[in-house]
C-alpha cells in the first residue's frame, strides 16, 4: 500500500479522536454512523462483549459512560497505522478517557472526583470505513480510582500510565515500509524467542537484552502494574506468569495475532491471543484448577535506538475472572453497597 493510505486511515480515526474530546452526544453518534460500516465487527472486553454497528457501539458503550461522566473527553497519546502480514489495514490507538465520574455507572457509586480510563483501541479499515474494532479498557483501574478494588493487590506499581518518551506517538511522520518492517520484525523476534522459555529451557533463551532497553518500562493493566527494567519485569509480571501458566504458546491453533507497524512504534491486536493453563500456585488469586484460559491482550511497543524502551498492555483481566466462574463487577458493587456514603 502506499504511504498515502495509512495518513488516510489515520486522519479518519482523528476525526473520532477529535470529537471525542470534547464529547457531545449526537456529534459522536454521528461521527461513528458516518465512518463505521452497518455491520462493522465490535469486540469489547467485558462487561461489554461483542456488539455490530454504530448504534449498538454508541446504546451499549458511550451512552452510559457520558452519563456518568458528563464531562467526558477522550486523549489519544498514541496513534499508529499499518498493514498486518495479511495486508489488513489497522489504527491503533492508546490512551484515556477522563472526566468527574458524576454519576453511577455499571452499578458502581460515583465519587465526585476525576477519574481516568485507559484504552486500546484498534481499526480495521476498508474503503475508507472502519469494518471491525477491538477494544479493552483498564475498567479494573477505574475500579481503584472508584475506591471499589476487587481483586487481589498488584505485584507491579499503580500509575497513571504516561504517554510515549518524546511525545512521538501523534507523529505525523509518513508510513516507511522499510522501518516500520523492522520495527515488526524486532517484536515478533522477541515474542519469538521469549515463548521458549521455560518448555525449553532457562531465562536466557529469551535474550531479552538483545531486545529491551536497560531502562525499559512495562506499563501492565491494573490488576498486574507497572514495571520497570528487565529484573522488574520478570519479578513482578513475567515470573509468576509463567509460574502460573507455563504452556504459554503451546496453543497457535486456539487464537490470532495481527502485527502492525510505523516507525518506532509496533502494536498486536488479537481475539483471543493468548491461550494457556492455570496451574502450579494460581495467577492473580486464582486457584491453579488446570483450567485452559484465553486472554485478550492489546499492546504497543516503543523502539530506541533498536531496542524496546516502552510497552504499553492491556490484558482483559474481568475476562479472565469471568471464565472461572468469578463475577468482578458484582464484588465492586458488594463493596460499593457496603461501604459508608
Amino acid at each position: 500500500m502506499t504511504v498515502d493510505v495509512q495518513q488516510q486511515n489515520k486522519r479518519l480515526i482523528k476525526q473520532l479522536a477529535d470529537v471525542m474530546y470534547d464529547f457531545q452526544a449526537n456529534a459522536v453518534r454521528n461521527t461513528l454512523e458516518q465512518l463505521m460500516s452497518s455491520d462493522c465487527i465490535v469486540h469489547m472486553g467485558h462487561p461489554f462483549g461483542d456488539m455490530s454497528g454504530p448504534e449498538q457501539l454508541y446504546s451499549n458503550v458511550y451512552a452510559g459512560i457520558f452519563k456518568a461522566i458528563p464531562d467526558l473527553e477522550r486523549r489519544d497519546y498514541i496513534r499508529i497505522a499499518g498493514p498486518s502480514e495479511t495486508n489488513d489495514q489497522w489504527v491503533g490507538c492508546a490512551g484515556f478517557y477522563t472526566g468527574v465520574f458524576a454519576h453511577p455507572w455499571l452499578g458502581i457509586r460515583a465519587t465526585g472526583h476525576l477519574v481516568t480510563i485507559r484504552y486500546h483501541e484498534f481499526f480495521r479499515i476498508e474503503n475508507n470505513q472502519i469494518v471491525e474494532i477491538q477494544a479493552l479498557w483498564d475498567l479494573p483501574d477505574w475500579l481503584r480510582q472508584a475506591h471499589a478494588w476487587p481483586m487481589a493487590p498488584s505485584l507491579g506499581q499503580e500509575i497513571h500510565v504516561p504517554g510515549p518518551a518524546g511525545n512521538e506517538g501523534l507523529s505525523d511522520q509518513l508510513y516507511t515500509a522499510e522501518h516500520s518492517d523492522t520495527t515488526r520484525k524486532h517484536i515478533i523476534d522477541m515474542l519469538t524467542d521469549m515463548t521458549r522459555h521455560p518448555l525449553q529451557g532457562g531465562p536466557e533463551l529469551m535474550k531479552m537484552e538483545q531486545y529491551w532497553h536497560p531502562k525499559m518500562n512495562w506499563y501492565g493493566p491494573s490488576g498486574i502494574g507497572t514495571c520497570r527494567g528487565i529484573d522488574g519485569f520478570r519479578q513482578w509480571h513475567q515470573i509468576p506468569f509463567l509460574n502460573a501458566m507455563p504452556d504459554r504458546g503451546q496453543y497457535p491453533d486456539e487464537v490470532n495475532h495481527h502485527f502492525f507497524a510505523q516507525g518506532n512504534f509496533a502494536a498486536v491486536t488479537g481475539w483471543p491471543d493468548m491461550a494457556q493453563t492455570i496451574s502450579n500456585d494460581g495467577w492473580l488469586g486464582i486457584a491453579p484448577t488446570g483450567q485452559k484460559l484465553h486472554l485478550r491482550s492489546l499492546d504497543f511497543w516503543r523502539l530506541e535506538n533498536g531496542l524496546i524502551r516502552e510497552n504499553w498492555v492491556l490484558v482483559d483481566l474481568m475476562d479472565v475472572f469471568a471464565q472461572v466462574g468469578v463475577d468482578v463487577l458484582a464484588r465492586a458493587r458488594q463493596l460499593c453497597g457496603t461501604r459508608s456514603q
